[in-house]
């Protein structure tokens, strides 16, 4: 019994109704103590303290001595209302596991996502992720090793939420790892970010032996658009900018026929366009480059949460052979041929090629022209470079063709 509390006048509960009978009857040695233990479920000792605190108070003492006391563990009304207001000011829109890790590791206010969930469900707050209801899909099993496939795929949403510019989001997940290994925000989705995305992705880590993709006109050329002579003649399609990258680095490229297929990088998305959204506003970004800064601080601690081990240990990354020309790789490439005086033209750029002891001139020759991801822009002939003038502005955009 607790000292210092007054206990309710009479049992309130079914229960409470019944241990005052068994008591009644104890005390009138009409039950044994046996008897009453088994039927109230408790041990006869605590039957025997039971029937002299019973014999002392009486019906009293039928009530649980906890009866209307709060659990030690009970939150503060102080704490569940400044929870409140943080989940309705700095803080709207996040989800329930994410507002329970910025309480903690923010606010200093450590409680679980479970009493974070009945404080704001008692003040009328729904989480914002809606879920749908799952179909029953067979799981392709994961590759065993990181490098082995990388998922890739873009998403356009307004990251902004009307701050600034819609945007589209272009990233990779190493299927193995779950790791983002690369992402990018651009205004929309273009080589260009893709080309970027994977420069980034080899220099830092290595070439890939696959990628997972939809079947964007971006990565190949569709199936309804009719043969040129030169395909037919080649007897294959001709590659796109992104794809003929890929044939470059020796990446295969597997493509998805339903959005399903390439489930990993679609739940990313979800979780990005509630996660990151949230912390874009917290960070008050409002332009693509606010926009990228807050992905790169972003995007370590995300992985670090929710990347695992593979199955296979070591990476199956390929190391760069030094034979490979990257900043031609890297670009976008069309067939020129040179002029008489040894010029080749792009927009209002001419590239001079200048006289070399392999070559006196070039005119009439066949090359490729080159433009490099920083606007720069190369002369190609037979494979190796004859002519390169650098970008006179390497951080303005480019002017790229979607294919």
């Amino acid at each position: 019994m607790l000292h210092g509390m007054a206990k309710q006048s009479s049992p309130t509960t079914q229960y409470d109704k019944k241990r005052e009978f068994v008591l009644r009857q104890l005390d009138a040695h009409r039950m044994t103590a046996v008897e009453a233990a088994t039927s109230l479920g408790l041990s006869e000792r605590q039957v025997r303290r039971l029937l002299a605190a019973f014999r002392q108070e009486g019906a009293e003492a039928a009530v649980h001595g906890n009866r209307g006391r709060a659990p030690d563990h009970t939150l503060s009304p102080q704490i569940r209302q400044r929870v409140i207001e943080l989940a309705q000011t700095t803080y709207a829109g996040f989800n329930q596991t994410h507002l329970t890790e910025k309480l903690r590791s923010v606010e200093g206010i450590t409680i679980s996502r479970a009493s974070v969930q009945r404080i704001l469900c008692a003040a009328g707050i729904r989480s914002p992720r809606r879920r749908r209801r799952p179909k029953h899909r067979s799981r392709r099993e994961r590759r065993p090793q990181a490098g082995m496939l990388l998922q890739i795929d873009g998403s356009r949403h307004d990251w902004l939420e009307g701050r600034g510019p819609y945007l589209s989001l272009a990233g990779a997940i190493d299927d193995a790892t779950n790791e983002v290994t690369a992402a990018l925000f651009r205004l929309e989705e273009d080589a260009h970010g893709y080309m970027l995305l994977f420069h980034r992705i080899v220099t830092e880590r290595g070439i890939p032996l696959a990628v997972y993709a939809d079947r964007h006109g971006i990565f190949q050329r569709s199936p309804l658009d009719q043969e040129t002579i030169d395909e037919q003649l080649a007897g294959r399609r001709q590659l796109t900018q992104v794809g003929r990258m890929f044939d470059d680095l020796g990446i295969e490229l597997v493509t998805a026929m339903s959005p399903q297929a390439k489930g990993r990088i679609e739940r990313l998305w979800g979780t990005f366009q509630d996660r990151l959204v949230s912390e874009l506003r917290l960070a008050g970004a409002t332009t693509l480059d606010d926009a990228n800064v807050v992905l790169a601080q972003f995007l370590p601690a995300f992985n670090k949460q929710f990347m695992h081990p593979p199955a296979t240990e070591g990476s199956a990354y390929r190391p760069v052979p030094a034979r490979l020309d990257l900043l031609t790789i890297f670009s976008f490439q069309y067939s020129r041929i040179v002029a008489n005086d040894n010029t080749v033209c792009y927009d209002k750029s001419v590239v001079q090629i200048p006289a070399s002891p392999e070559r006196s001139s070039y005119a009439k020759a066949k090359t490729l022209l080159c433009v490099g991801l920083d606007g720069s822009l190369s002369v190609v002939h037979n494979g190796r470079r004859v002519a390169f003038m650098p970008s006179k502005n390497p951080k303005a955009a480019i002017r790229v063709l979607k294919r």
